[in-house]
């Protein structure tokens, strides 16, 4: 589990958030650009989210019959993606399918009236709760997924323990997360459209340059890579591997609880 060294940058110090008050600044910030975090999504990463959650689903290997449990799934990008291969048709899950877990109950109500605009009826739960607090019985679930939402907890070993908690043993952990430090002949450009170019995006697209300023701060705050690979260790899953994407601004952990 190594991991390449960055350089240093000129980057903006923004204060670190207390921990008491993370989870409320969370809630709040995720109720503002709700309606227009996907399309934000879009915007930020030119689309390339998008092929990385595709990864993500691949690493996955989904099953017919198999239980997901996205957390912090938000709208539920990931989930529907992985829905057709847990529960093709109705009928035919045999217990397959897919919950969709979330803090935030704005953002899985737009979620949920995607996925009925689309005529998804079965398969799939939406539930508001924290990723520290499961509230489901222990080897539930055949995996696992939490994609740019591990930063967003307030205490990350917790999240990991809940995750190791609720998988059946042969389960699969798949975390997605940007990182704080990118390949380093990148890293001047990346933090001048991080710190400035993304702040300014949200307050035009969603009318709040705060939350987009905090959840550039909650990147540049994340564990890195191998740090974060050994808290999954610690976690108690195994196996537990990395893939750094697009230079590094992303990277997929994997783990299986054994």
């Amino acid at each position: 589990m190594s991991e390449k060294e960055a350089s240093g940058s000129g980057a903006p110090d923004y204060p670190h958030q207390p921990e008491a008050e993370k989870a409320s600044i969370v809630r709040a910030v995720f109720d503002s650009v709700a309606a227009r975090y996907d399309l934000m999504n879009d915007l930020m990463s030119g689309g390339i989210h998008r092929l990385w959650k595709a990864e993500m689903v691949a690493r996955m290997n989904p099953r017919l019959g198999q239980r997901l449990l996205d957390v912090a799934g938000g709208t539920g990008d990931v989930a529907l993606r992985a829905l057709p291969l847990l529960a093709p048709q109705a009928g035919d899950a045999a217990g397959g399918g897919a919950v969709v877990c979330d803090v935030n109950e704005h953002m899985l109500e737009i979620g949920r009236a995607r996925a009925l605009d689309r005529g998804i009826l079965f398969g799939l739960e939406w539930l508001a709760a924290d990723a520290e607090q499961l509230p489901f019985a222990a080897r539930s679930f055949d995996h696992y997924t939490i994609a740019f939402g591990l930063r967003n907890v307030t205490h990350i070993e917790a999240a990991l323990a809940e995750a190791r908690r609720v998988l059946k043993p042969g389960g699969r952990f798949l975390c997605l997360e940007f990182t704080p430090k990118v390949t380093p002949l990148l890293q001047p450009l990346y933090d001048l459209y991080s710190f400035y170019v993304v702040p300014t995006l949200g307050q035009v697209v969603t009318g709040d340059r705060d939350a987009y300023t905090y959840l550039v701060q909650s990147i540049r705050g994340f564990p890195r890579q191998g740090e974060l690979a050994e808290m999954i260790v610690g976690a108690g899953l195994e196996q537990v591997r990395f893939r750094n994407l697009t230079g590094g601004i992303a990277a997929l952990h994997s783990a299986w609880r054994l």
